[in-house]
């Protein structure tokens, strides 16, 4: 055996010692989200610049049937601001493979599942706080909430879970490009067709017969037309916020039992 190889022997890992790695591993990673201010910009700072952009810029020439036009963005604000802060996800993992810290990871008698894990974990408790944020803006430009307490809650946690899903997306992307530069360039062309042609900002039906097919059942817009059903309920002309939930559920249980063994894979292949 080489030295090379020898290095790399990995020692198995109790359930116990896993979680520990994980934990350690994200741990890292929200530290090193704090020190970066380009991060914490990113993360705090442009949820804010679209709210306001949408709600005082743009919102006086947007009309939505059956509700004020700020009711109707801020569930949109939400799932535009998860899927566009899922490319940290994908530069942070590139960042990490162009380094050597995967490397050095393998060499160590750690969970391997612990990197992966603990960076999805990481950017959870991250969205979470990205949300919460959005939330409150949202409240002082007017947002209100036309359901219950309870029906909002579960939006923003339908809300949080689709960034999670989502982070496995991008986790993949940072694994197949190793460069944090390609891995910004390789993510936005495939996360901007999906946020803007969807019903985030716009209703589907002002949007051409060729792409209202799409754009209405494509999964930002069913889960950003979920999140709305359960905040302010249900809008002339759409579906039940049951369908909208439940279809939101599928979409992001599918996403994961295809993501999360294709970035366990390619994770495997490139370490």
């Amino acid at each position: 055996m080489s030295a090379v190889d020898a290095g790399r022997v990995h020692t198995p890992v109790k359930g116990g010692n896993a979680l520990r790695d994980m934990l350690a591993v994200t741990g890292r990673n929200l530290t090193s989200i704090r020190r970066v201010p380009q991060l914490l910009v990113f993360t705090l700072i442009q949820p804010v610049i679209f709210v306001v952009l949408f709600r005082y810029v743009m919102g006086g020439a947007i009309d939505v049937p059956g509700s004020s036009y700020v009711n109707y963005l801020i569930p949109g604000i939400f799932i535009q601001t998860v899927t566009f802060g899922a490319l940290q996800t994908a530069i942070g993992m590139a960042a990490d493979i162009k380094s050597g810290l995967l490397e050095r990871f393998r060499s160590l008698p750690m969970s391997r599942a612990a990197v992966l894990a603990g960076r999805t974990t990481a950017d959870l408790f991250r969205n979470i706080v990205v949300v919460a944020l959005i939330a409150g803006v949202g409240f002082l430009v007017g947002f209100r909430v036309q359901t219950s307490a309870i029906e909002f809650i579960g939006g923003l946690l339908l809300c949080i879970l689709f960034a999670y899903v989502l982070s496995w997306v991008f986790a993949t992307v940072g694994l197949l490009v190793g460069d944090p530069e390609s891995a910004q360039a390789a993510a936005f062309p495939v996360m901007a067709p999906f946020v803007f042609a969807s019903s985030a900002f716009v209703s589907v039906q002002s949007m051409p017969d060729w792409l209202q097919g799409f754009a209405e059942h494509q999964p930002v817009s069913v889960v950003a037309s979920a999140v709305r059903a359960l905040s302010i309920g249900q809008l002339p002309g759409q579906e039940s916020t049951s369908y909208y939930v439940t279809t939101a559920l599928l979409w992001c249980a599918g996403i994961l039992v295809v993501m999360v063994p294709l970035a366990i894979w390619r994770y495997r292949k490139t370490v």
